[in-house]
């Protein structure tokens, strides 16, 4: 079931990229596996996922030892300053760094542990109230203080869209944020890099494909709903 379903996700993920004329590997799938237990993310494992994405630190501690060691661990969710040291040195990208405290917080341990970090900021584009992230105008304010870090990367942008029926709602959203990021891009920062923008979900992501998405956050469309 899981590989099945996974390989309809592959299959709409090529077909979106084959309308917005990109290259389908430019686009890597995270299988969102929170509260899944290990048993399915093994299943999706053997059928070729290595990347998955986890919305709590506790999450990636307890499954990592127990799945192979060649898989690349997102945090995806809110990451809580006290939890940074916990999950450096485990997820390969922190793609919710939602204000400069964490940041800051991010490099003092990846300080203390001698390790590079690479992240991205998390932008409120819809300026939810219920979200997290970083408003649209304090991005680049951001970017230029975090730019200084020794030890932390930004790679790129990240959004949650909101929860809509219709995808096409979001199109703004995602084509705004790949506008700024090529925006930020061509100010050719010192130690920032715009090359990834994670962005769409499992109700969205062909949406945020066709507008420019690198990476795209799909649970549901994997593993079925919770």
């Amino acid at each position: 079931m899981i590989k099945n379903q996974l390989e309809e996700v592959r299959k709409h993920i090529e077909d979106a990229c084959r309308r917005a004329g990109r290259n389908p590997e430019e686009v890597t799938l995270i299988a969102v596996s929170k509260t899944k237990p290990v048993p399915m993310l093994m299943e999706a494992y053997d059928a070729g996922a290595r990347d998955f994405g986890e919305n709590k630190v506790q999450e990636i501690l307890n499954k990592k030892p127990e799945l192979p060691e060649d898989i690349r661990w997102h945090m995806i969710g809110h990451l809580q300053r006290n939890k940074v040291h916990q999950v450096i040195d485990k997820a390969v990208l922190i793609h919710s760094v939602d204000s400069l405290r964490l940041a800051q917080q991010i490099e003092a341990d990846a300080a203390k542990l001698g390790l590079d970090v690479d992240i991205l900021l998390e932008v409120n584009v819809a300026r939810e109230e219920s979200k997290y992230g970083f408003l649209m105008e304090e991005v680049e304010d951001a970017i230029m203080r975090i730019k200084d870090f020794p030890h932390v990367h930004i790679k790129g942008l990240m959004t949650i869209a909101p929860f809509v029926d219709n995808p096409e709602e979001n199109r703004g959203i995602f084509k705004k944020l790949f506008e700024f990021a090529v925006d930020i891009g061509g100010k050719n920062i010192d130690n920032v890099t715009m090359s990834v923008l994670s962005m769409g979900m499992t109700g969205d992501y062909e949406v945020a494909i066709e507008e420019g998405a690198t990476m795209v956050r799909v649970g549901t469309g994997i593993f079925g709903s919770r």
